[in-house]
């Protein structure tokens, strides 16, 4: 997949083509070739995913206000449910 068609993917189109190279490599039915071609592809794609997330993380943290108006910046933390 060409650099900059991969970097204009969406955070759900992105995310769904990693998950299909990562299915993919768990069968183990790929050959070696083609299994480092999607190694990088998918390297590609997970940071797309992961700028994807940290431009959400600043817009969110743009829009947190205090009560008084000024901008309350707070860390996210991932929270895991299980």
């Amino acid at each position: 997949m060409d650099s900059d068609k991969t970097a204009k993917l969406s955070f759900e189109t992105a995310l769904t083509k990693l998950e299909a190279i990562v299915d993919a490599m768990e069968q183990g039915e790929v050959p070696l070739a083609e299994l480092l071609a999607q190694y990088e592809e998918g390297s590609k794609l997970l940071k797309v995913c992961e700028s994807r997330l940290k431009d959400a993380e600043l817009k969110i943290e743009k829009l947190k206000k205090q009560k008084d108006g000024s901008a309350a910046f707070e860390s996210l933390t991932a929270s895991t449910t299980e």
